[in-house]
């Protein structure tokens, strides 16, 4: 089993339709835990990598009717790659 978390930025708290929605994901195997954070409105979801992938944990997520986007990781992007370096002139 591989752990990993995945945060989601809320638009809205959840209202109480959408909680229990919510409260029914934690019944899909490889769901661990769901913890939000309504100060920060953020959503983050514990699962297991092997049994889901991260499309389908935000899947679930948006199905139980919540409006969310995945967090930016905190890694800088990566550059672009190095433009090939001119012919030697012969």
């Amino acid at each position: 089993m591989t752990t990993v978390e995945i945060l989601f930025r809320c638009a809205a708290p959840p209202t109480e339709r959408e909680t229990l929605a919510l409260a029914g994901i934690k019944d899909v195997y490889g769901i661990r835990r769901l913890s939000f954070d309504r100060a920060a409105r953020t959503l983050r979801v514990e699962y297991d990598a092997t049994r889901l992938d991260p499309a389908a944990v935000a899947k679930l997520v948006r199905q139980a009717g919540l409006a969310i986007a995945p967090e930016p990781s905190g890694a800088p992007p990566m550059p672009p790659p190095a433009a090939p370096p001119p012919p030697a002139a012969a």
